[in-house]
């Protein structure tokens, strides 16, 4: 069983294949006893009550838990406990105290869906075992629900909270988080992220102070600039050894994900919506669900913890057709032509797709409405006939006849002031009727907490894709939030607009799923803009950037796969000079970055010369070949491009008979040492051939010495394939 409550001592105990997540009732508080490597047994020991919080007030009857120092396992705001709280409330009163405690507890087979969120899923209901802790505050008759799923064979925790107003008039949620978790000590290093558009999750590691660290987006969306995802290690960890924990919000808006370092040196980490962003008012007999939490931990270090969030949300959280099969090789259309295009050239495009090799051409911004350039037309989803004669319909059926398929980008939850939808519906944007309407690429963004808004959006990309011949479609997502009010919600209800925003996104993409479901989506914001676990639901891919370098990439893609697959991470080859960084490197060196995800090009391939056009052929072969060990082999991050002058990496198939391994210099060594590289995740009893160089090696031979690394210069690398003989 991998929940056990024990009504004698009141410890309930989760238990996953490698470690226990363990927490005790006392006098109707949840506690935190434990989480950590796998054990049984009563641990009510683990709890020490020292009343030491001299300042802090004891509960009223003198006898503690003085909360201030207790280990909360969900912990509320307006009694005595001053940390971080999970659970904030304005009462009609006006007072905002909140007080559950426990009052029951249920235990189930399976895993519950969570109504119109995004969530990890089970297959079966014998994948998961789920507690239910049932806590009531009977003065202001709110009843909380906290849901601890557990995957035993995946090593998941997942975690949400159900609240619900019990009472006869409306309660103001102020803060309503996902998961708070309570650590007994303060010696811990923080794993976050950081950047910007085109520079998105590079990692930081920090030691834990006697402060709060917070990382969040209030920009309505997950964001270029941090990622809902959080990760505290022992000091010693590294990737293959030391302790570490790990967050990850299933959500695509405004969220914040935080670790306090207090006075006893105890800590507390809580994740969830941003309350800055947040409001909610529940009225009587509502109830509210919190997005979901994902979490693991292991003992083995960090290359452990990815490849548990890899494999749930690999399995258990991509859905559809496209989750288990190699994705298609494709050609992007945005850096061969930009606007600059009509039928003519997008076939002749395609032609050159199918000599290459290339099964799924994109046609990207500019087909529809009056798009010339990015300063109108948002909205306006109708073909433009003057670019498209014949329409999409006629280059589809073209390219169909040559075995190649064709995508198709949108951009479908922005508007264009300059726009026939803006004419007709100027209230559609998200705005106050006050305020100036602040632009972002000469874009607003189309209020998705309207079902009329939500319906025109389905109905405009349904049309397009009911017409036949889409097999792929990018969908984009480009400026951050400004005077976010909706003209349907009343003024106590403004700092409702981020979430129920995204539970009409989410409705319109769940829609989608089910008519289509034979259509790729790739989810884009800019790139890395909203790259979360909460539209992997939908999108089982993301474009992880819209920097193409390869040099840049080895970062970028390096911190999204602490936490990310990567079957969800497209990476393309591009042209060169780079058209964002003016860097140039070689054809190897970008296919090496490229093949570590979904794999593609954004280049304009009747320009290549016959070299070119053979290294394409060559490379999207290879892709075609190995491109199933990408999907569902183990990652290992081999070197660190943050601390040292290169990148490594490498791939091993589930049955160890293949590995993908990467090597990247990125700073020249004039005088070079005995540099090499060592893989991880091989059969170290069986033989490997190197499918390059045709030589073999042991298991052990390259788990304990490794490849000596040749490529001294800037920019170069090497590309290894073993396959097991």
């Amino acid at each position: 069983m991998s929940v056990i409550y024990d009504s004698q001592t009141g410890q309930y105990s989760l238990h996953t294949k490698n470690y226990s997540y363990i927490m005790q009732e006392k006098r109707g508080f949840l506690l935190h006893l434990y989480w950590g490597k796998k054990i049984m047994g009563d641990c009510s020991y683990m709890y020490r009550m020292q009343l030491r919080a001299a300042f802090s007030p004891m509960m009223e009857d003198a006898e503690g838990p003085i909360l201030d120092d207790a280990p909360m396992e969900y912990p509320c705001w307006g009694r005595a406990d001053m940390r971080t709280p999970a659970l904030e409330i304005t009462n009609p009163d006006g007072s905002i105290i909140v007080d559950p405690r426990v009052v029951g507890r249920r235990i189930q087979k399976g895993k519950p869906q969570i109504k119109g969120l995004p969530a990890v899923y089970c297959e079966n209901d014998s994948e998961c075992e789920t507690l239910v802790v049932e806590l009531y505050d009977e003065v202001s008759n709110i009843a909380v629900e906290l849901y601890y799923c557990v995957l035993e064979d995946y090593d998941i925790i997942t975690r949400y909270a159900k609240i619900i107003n019990k009472g006869v008039s409306t309660v103001h949620l102020d803060r309503a988080a996902s998961a708070a978790v309570d650590f007994d000590n303060i010696k811990y290093d923080i794993i976050s992220n950081f950047g910007t558009h085109a520079r998105e999750r590079h990692i930081e590691r920090s030691a834990l102070n006697h402060s709060r660290f917070v990382m969040s987006s209030r920009r309505g969306a997950s964001s270029h600039v941090h990622n809902p995802f959080l990760i505290m290690t022992s000091k010693n960890a590294d990737e293959e050894s030391g302790e570490a924990y790990g967050f990850v919000l299933v959500y695509s808006g405004s969220f914040t994900a935080e670790v306090e370092g207090n006075q006893y040196d105890t800590a507390r980490a809580v994740i969830g919506l941003n309350p800055e962003s947040f409001g909610w008012e529940l009225d009587p007999n509502e109830e509210f669900t919190t997005p979901e939490c994902v979490m693991t931990y292991s003992a083995e270090g960090l290359d452990k913890l990815s490849n548990n969030f890899h494999k749930i949300f690999s399995n258990r959280l991509a859905r559809g057709k496209y989750r288990d099969v190699r994705r298609p090789v494709l050609l992007n259309s945005w850096e061969a032509c930009y606007f600059d295009f009509d039928s003519e050239r997008l076939i002749k495009i395609g032609d050159a797709c199918a000599d290459l090799g290339v099964e799924l051409m994109v046609i990207d911004d500019g087909w529809f409405g009056k798009r010339d350039d990015d300063k109108r037309s948002l909205g306006d989803w109708f073909i433009n006939e003057k670019k498209l004669p014949g329409g999409i319909k006629r280059i589809s059926d073209h390219l169909a006849a040559k075995g190649v398929k064709l995508g198709i980008w949108f951009e479908p939850e922005m508007i264009s002031p300059d726009s026939e939808l803006y004419k007709a519906h100027p209230d559609w944007c998200l705005h106050y009727a006050n305020r100036p309407r602040s632009l972002g690429r000469y874009q607003c963004i189309l209020d998705l907490t309207r079902q009329d808004v939500c319906d025109y959006i389905y109905e405009s990309v349904a049309k397009i894709l009911r017409e036949g011949g889409i097999s792929y479609v990018k969908w984009d997502f480009n400026r951050n939030w400004s005077e976010a009010g909706s003209a349907m919600l009343p003024a106590n209800r403004q700092k409702e607009v981020d979430f129920r925003f995204y539970l009409g996104l989410y409705s319109i993409l769940e829609r989608l799923n089910q008519e289509f479901p034979d259509v790729l989506f790739e989810s884009c914001s800019g790139g890395g803009g909203r790259f979360d676990a909460g539209l992997l639901y939908y999108m089982p891919q993301i474009w992880t950037s819209d920097n193409t370098d390869a040099i840049e990439r080895l970062k970028i893609q390096y911190g999204s796969s602490l936490v990310y697959p990567l079957s969800c991470m497209s990476a393309h080859i591009s042209a060169v000079p780079n058209h964002q960084t003016d860097h140039v490197t070689s054809f190897d060196t970008r296919f090496t970055v490229a093949l570590t995800g979904s794999f593609g090009y954004e280049l304009d391939p009747t320009k290549l010369c016959e070299e070119e056009q053979n290294k394409v052929k060559e490379t999207a072969n290879l892709y075609k070949k190995y491109g199933e060990v990408l999907l569902k082999g183990d990652y290992h991050r081999l070197r660190d491009p943050h601390a040292e002058d290169c990148s490594a990496w490498c791939t091993v198939s589930a049955d160890k008979s293949v590995c993908i391994a990467g090597y990247v210099n990125t700073h020249v060594k004039l005088y070079p040492n005995n540099d090499r590289v060592t893989i991880r995740g091989l059969d170290e009893n069986a033989t490997y051939k190197e499918i390059f160089s045709g030589n073999t090696y042991t298991g052990q031979q390259l788990m304990n010495f490794g490849m000596h690394i040749y490529e001294n210069l800037e920019y170069r690398s090497h590309l290894w394939i073993f396959e097991r003989v």
